[in-house]
């Protein structure tokens, strides 16, 4: 039976005092420039976490990390007199509260202000530094009104190829404006989800069904908004090397952005040479191995073609089939290659030779240009379609002895290809596309995975586009008739159809007896594009940020969250950054200068937290037990921030017990119950090998707080206060670095400590009436130095006595001290010495022959 849990320091009664006076103080206030009490000398840093979507469940342990993480940071940055902006706000339109809404009736606007509410409460449990003036709320009318601005200065934009810049509409000078705006509108294949009533993203569906309710998932044509994200490929991968990411995050973004080199070769039909397949490759240089051609199920050429009606229906069916299935469920090499011929063939343009054309639903239509040269001796999925069917293969890579087909590789001669044999891969793809380009059947060309972006859902709980239309025709509302807000309904079930929930508000609909509002939402991304703006001057009425603001706060000194994110909210965010930058809205190029992905914080069975599991800690449960400050720490102290670790309540007691050491360093709780500083503190100074752990610790802790290193910075101030917990008298001065040096990690424990010494002691108060308004001390190097040190003597390697000398003893002096010593002459009477080595600061050996 496990013994009752005893509080050894009354955390109960002072951290909701200190929370409530940093609130009601407004203590976190970061001061743009112009606001009272601005200094422009002082270095301004910009620490931003990933804002949370409010979900009913509330946070759990592992959602910490990272805002523990920043807090800890923004605190120590304040102490070194900086400027720190450090906000919270709520990614809060979203799929999961509309389903409720659905569920239940009630509107998700109320469910998200409850759930919004309980994660205030929740981080403010904690004592996070946030400057909660700058809180924002993406559903607010206040904030959606300016996601509604940016998309009409997108829209009133295009991307000039000369320029290779984002201008106005206004300096293009073609016929059809729409055809290059930055925002357009497209028929495009999706994946749309029936149940749900709603358009999904790729990374949405799973296993053909929806993430949300693991409802069936189909692809379909529909009208959307789109981003030509794609304009901006090149700068969004190139300007990747300027930023402080992670590698592998960086690696992320280029592999999603996916830019290859290769070539465009057409292929005539058989007996048609009028119709042409243009295909995408980006081994050119293995054309003469290519045996069949494929085309994507919604390749347009298609419905062009005169095929038979065995083969229509059949294509038919595989079309209706392949709908069902997600771009990363058809492309998968583990799952089983599906295909149909339909009887026609084409002609390899470099050996004439006719191959046969199927089509399959590996081949996408988002990609390239939805139709693939199969080279199945050289391709893992050409391979393994033509064994599936019995399609013949040719090697035309010199395959090395012992390795099977498909052979990839990009070194080894060419054969079977009379117009590059003996070339190696690289000069022979500058072969082949010389020829094609000089022969009238391909061209060099760049291509890339990434797809312009879709921006449209088919919800009733999103950001109501700021469009309507009029005679088929799409236009910009004004300005002044922002925001648009979401009619008031009822009913947020789907309509059974493509139309979405918004449809069924008539009298909303109709803008006028001519025009039409756009029905669809937009995405929950786009909220979260430019939140780290609004963050900067949150109140202005005039604009989405003010000049001065973004002048001065520029783009996000450091960005916490986690490796979900690694992809399309950095990349979506950095496109938009980009078109505003180059419409002159603001003055960097990239929103996020350093990004840190923490690790995941596992269940005590070391799975990851989820309700289903059972394994969800509740940081409430903690904070009631041990205290937040306890809570704090030990996500810090479990290991790396970047790695995934196990929860361990044993190990928050562990915390616990440490910071009840430093409770007890300070105060003594006297027989009548009262507390009361602990007579031990003095202002005598402290000694020499005190000085030093100190001095040591400042080093150490600065050093490791610059680096992240958080736990080792725990570690270090472990040591330093077990060398002073029964030190009699224990100088003042220690105590004091100690508590700003624990400040940013315990913030109510150094708060409630620091406002009893500063009672007594002048001298702490003049430091500053809090912790969190003292400074962060310094160290001198010249009191790590030790004053003394004991070497260790050895004759030819073996231990035979110790002598301490100054540290400052020549080496010289060491070896003429260790000769002399007494204890040594019976170790080398009559002996012949061959060499004395001496270690500086550690060892002599003698060694005698």
């Amino acid at each position: 039976m496990s013994t009752p849990f005893i509080k050894r320091y009354p955390f109960a009664d002072f951290e909701p005092r200190w929370q409530e006076h940093w609130l009601r103080t407004k203590a976190f206030h970061a001061k743009n420039p112009g606001e009272s009490g601005f200094d422009p000398k002082a270095k301004k840093r910009y620490v931003l976490d990933m804002f949370p979507y409010p979900s009913g469940e509330g946070l759990h342990v592992g959602h910490l990390v990272g805002y523990t993480a920043t807090d800890i940071l923004s605190r120590y940055y304040r102490l070194r007199g900086e400027n720190v902006l450090h906000p919270m706000g709520w990614d809060a339109f979203g799929l999961p509260a509309e389903q409720y809404a659905i569920k239940t009736g009630q509107h998700p606007r109320v469910t998200t202000e409850k759930n919004i509410s309980r994660f205030r409460k929740q981080l403010q449990l904690l004592g996070f530094s946030y400057d909660w003036e700058r809180e924002i709320n993406t559903t607010n009318p206040a904030y959606f009104r300016w996601t509604q601005w940016i998309f009409l200065q997108l829209y009133h934009a295009w991307y000039n190829p000369s320029t290779q810049r984002i201008e106005p509409i206004s300096t293009y000078v073609g016929r059809h404006p729409n055809s290059v705006r930055l925002a357009y509108v497209a028929n495009t294949p999706v994946n749309w989800c029936p149940e749900l009533g709603t358009v999904l993203a790729n990374e949405e569906v799973v296993n053909g069904k929806s993430e949300v309710g693991g409802f069936p998932v189909e692809r379909r044509p529909m009208r959307q908004w789109m981003f030509r994200i794609t304009a901006l490929a090149d700068r969004l991968l190139s300007d990747l090397d300027g930023l402080n990411w992670p590698e592998s995050i960086k690696q992320l973004q280029r592999n999603w952005i996916g830019r290859s080199e290769g070539a465009e070769v057409r292929f005539s039909l058989q007996n048609q040479p009028d119709k042409k397949i243009t295909v995408y490759t980006t081994r050119p240089d293995t054309l003469y191995g290519a045996t069949y051609l494929v085309l994507a199920p919604e390749h347009p050429l298609l419905e062009e073609l005169n095929l038979s009606p065995s083969v229509q229906k059949a294509l038919e069916k595989y079309r209706s089939d392949s709908q069902t299935k997600s771009d990363l469920e058809r492309t998968d090499l583990a799952k089983k290659k599906t295909g149909i011929p339909i009887e026609l063939a084409c002609i390899n343009p470099i050996n004439g030779e006719a191959i046969p054309i199927w089509v399959a639903d590996y081949v996408l239509m988002s990609y390239g240009t939805g139709a693939i040269m199969a080279v199945p001796a050289h391709d893992e999925r050409d391979y393994e379609f033509a064994r599936a069917f019995h399609l013949p293969m040719r090697s035309v890579i010199q395959t090395p002895q012992g390795v099977s087909l498909p052979f990839h590789g990009t070194h080894g001669e060419l054969i079977n290809s009379p117009l590059i044999n003996g070339l190696e891969p690289p000069e022979a793809k500058i072969t082949i596309t010389q020829w094609l380009e000089g022969n009238g059947h391909g061209r060099r060309s760049i291509q890339y995975k990434l797809r312009d972006w879709l921006f449209s859902r088919q919800r009733y709980w999103g950001e109501p586009f700021p469009i309507i239309w009029e005679k088929g025709e799409h236009r910009a509302l004004s300005e002044s008739k922002l925001p648009v807000e979401p009619p008031e309904m009822e009913d947020f079930k789907p309509t059974g159809t493509a139309e979405p929930p918004l449809a069924k508000a008539k009298d909303w609909v109709r803008y006028s007896d001519q025009a039409t509002r756009e029905l669809n939402t937009m995405p929950q991304w786009a909220g979260s594009c430019w939140y780290y703006l609004r963050y900067c001057d949150p109140n202005n009425r005039v604009a989405f940020v003010g000049k001065e603001a973004e002048n001065y706060w520029k783009n996000v000194d450091l960005y916490v969250g986690g490796t979900e994110h690694a992809v399309l909210h950095l990349l979506y965010a950095r496109f938009w950054h980009k078109a505003l930058f180059d419409l002159g809205h603001v003055c960097t190029p990239e929103p996020f200068q350093r990004l840190v992905n923490q690790g995941m914080i596992l269940g005590p069975d070391g799975q990851k937290m989820s309700k289903s599991r059972g394994n969800v800690i509740s940081p409430d449960d903690v904070i009631a037990q041990y205290g937040a400050d306890a809570l704090r720490m030990f996500e810090m102290f479990m290991g790396p921030l970047e790695h995934s670790k196990p929860w361990s309540m044993t190990g928050v007691e562990g915390i616990y017990r440490f910071l009840a050491r430093v409770w007890r360093l300070i105060m003594l709780e006297t027989p009548e119950g009262t507390l009361q500083l602990t007579s031990n503190i003095t202002e005598e100074p402290m000694t020499a090998s005190q000085r030093r752990i100190v001095h040591a610790t400042i080093k150490k802790v600065t050093s490791d707080l610059e680096n992240l290193s958080f736990n080792t910075a725990i570690s270090q101030m472990m040591i330093c206060v077990n060398t002073f917990l029964n030190a009699n008298p224990c100088p003042l001065e220690a105590v004091h670095v100690l508590l700003r040096l624990l400040s940013p990690f315990a913030p109510h424990l150094a708060e409630e400590l620091w406002v009893h010494l500063a009672a007594i002691f002048p001298s702490v108060k003049a430091l500053g009436a809090l912790a969190s308004e003292s400074s962060w001390p310094t160290w001198n190097e010249e009191y790590l130095l030790f004053e003394e040190v004991t070497y260790i003597v050895q004759v030819n390697g073996k231990l035979r006595t110790r002598i301490t000398l100054a540290a400052t003893t020549s080496q010289e002096d060491v070896e003429k001290a260790v000769l002399a010593d007494p204890s040594m002459q019976t170790h080398l009477l009559n002996q012949a010495i061959e060499k004395v080595i001496v270690v500086p600061g550690r060892l002599v050996n003698i060694v005698i022959l």
